[in-house]
């Protein structure tokens, strides 16, 4: 189906946000979070969002720019935004916000965030149109024309690899 003939979806009806609570199987001995624990988070709440925008089969097709700015502790909330930034012709950039909570404080801190692409699959396990967004705020329309100029920088470098032989 082309994709003009798609319907877009609101930004909103897709963003999900998750919260879960650090334990002791996240963390290290001295109570720092494992990063590797928050992407298998972050691309959970991403698949997530991906599918509700897509209402299809996706998989993750690349991470770009995973960002830990801050720890996050055992103990800690462990909250997870994420939203479509933007829709190609069969794939999807999902930003995702990480977020620590301190439950004794109250204190949140904003522990990291990154890009994931998705591509939406058919029922034979191959690439399939995806609807647009429709970005309505001015923080939906930033984030959207950012998510373009990554794209375009994400094609620059496959073509610069396809290049090289790698």
């Amino acid at each position: 189906m082309p994709k003009s003939k798609l319907a877009g979806k609101r930004v909103s009806e897709s963003t999900t946000t998750s919260v879960r609570i650090m334990m002791p199987t996240d963390a290290n001995i001295r109570g720092n979070v494992f990063g590797g624990s928050i992407m298998k988070y972050m691309d959970e709440i991403a698949a997530v969002v991906a599918f509700r925008h897509a209402k299809k089969n996706v998989v993750t097709a690349s991470i770009d720019r995973m960002n830990f700015l801050a720890p996050v502790y055992l103990g800690n909330l462990l909250v997870l935004k994420a939203s479509v930034n933007y829709v190609g012709n069969t794939s999807m950039e999902i930003g995702v916000r990480i977020e620590a909570e301190d439950l004794i404080t109250g204190q949140v801190t904003h522990a990291g965030s990154c890009f994931v692409t998705y591509v939406a699959l058919d029922d034979k396990g191959k690439p399939t149109t995806v609807g647009p967004i429709v970005p309505v705020s001015r923080d939906e329309k930033r984030r959207h024309n950012e998510a373009a100029t990554r794209r375009r920088i994400r094609e620059v470098e496959r073509a610069e690899i396809r290049k090289l032989g790698l």
